[in-house]
């Protein structure tokens, strides 16, 4: 065990976490590596009910937990973190993770409408409503907690395609530098985590292609050679932003040094 690795893990001991999307990908991982470094309890929320269940039974019943949750609907989002309370006492750490990419290469010239507001409502308006939620928990009971959101590249620059994910990514910014400045009086951390393309079981099936090929593919989207971005990158990044205790409002990009297109 490394002498970072005993400070997170008195950092994050005996905390309560919620991931969303946590049933698989970046939220897999963050959620076991959350367990890894001493939380009392991972709530994670999906709605990929079977893989969900199948990852809190993989870590460990007394440690984590699975409910089935649609982010885009704010009743299921409330009751989701008013349950986490109840059930186990606070809420110190929202992960607002849960996301979908665009199924199109929409240009602006070529906006279909329907598939924007399908995005913006997971993207968007899910991530607000899991903030405005864990947020006022957090203000009620006097916690000093850490809410993390997952942006993108894609909000530092524009794209030659997916206008409308591009739009939601920098909406999920935007949130993010005015909640940190809101809810900073109260202790409150607000921080983003923005990696590069990287694969993962949801980008595999949207492209329609294997695990191996959709990495060769992030590969070309970093200056950085020699290693390919993986979900462990992103979640050492969430674990930094959920144990730091001074961090806020900050955009932490996990990019290999993006390549712009």
């Amino acid at each position: 065990m490394t002498a970072s690795s005993i400070v997170f893990n008195r950092r994050l001991e005996g905390k309560v976490a919620i991931i969303t999307g946590g049933a698989s990908g970046i939220g897999e991982a963050t959620a076991r590596l959350f367990a890894q470094h001493g939380t009392r309890m991972v709530v994670i929320a999906d709605i990929q009910d079977q893989l969900g269940h199948q990852v809190a039974s993989s870590i460990g019943m007394d440690k984590c937990n699975y409910v089935h949750c649609d982010v885009a609907d704010e009743d299921q989002v409330k009751n989701l973190v008013e349950s986490t309370v109840q059930k186990h006492g606070q809420l110190d750490i929202m992960f607002s993770n849960a996301g979908i990419a665009s199924v199109s290469d929409q240009t602006v010239l070529e906006l279909d409408f329907s598939e924007f507001d399908r995005v913006f409502a997971i993207n968007a308006r899910g991530m607000a409503l899991c903030v405005k939620h864990a947020a006022r928990v957090m203000v009620e009971g006097r916690v000093r907690g850490s809410i993390v959101c997952t942006g993108s590249v894609t909000a530092s620059h524009g794209w030659k395609n997916r206008t409308d994910y591009c739009m939601s990514k920098h909406a999920v910014l935007g949130l993010v530098r005015a909640a940190s400045v809101q809810l900073g009086v109260h202790g409150i951390r607000v921080n983003c985590v923005s990696p590069n393309g990287l694969a993962t079981p949801g980008t595999s099936r949207l492209l329609g292609k294997s695990m191996e090929d959709v990495e060769k593919v992030a590969e070309t989207y970093a200056r950085l050679k020699g290693v390919a971005l993986n979900v462990k990158h992103v979640a050492d990044a969430v674990l930094f932003l959920a144990g730091n205790d001074f961090v806020s409002g900050h955009d932490l990009l996990v990019d290999g040094s993006c390549v712009a297109p």
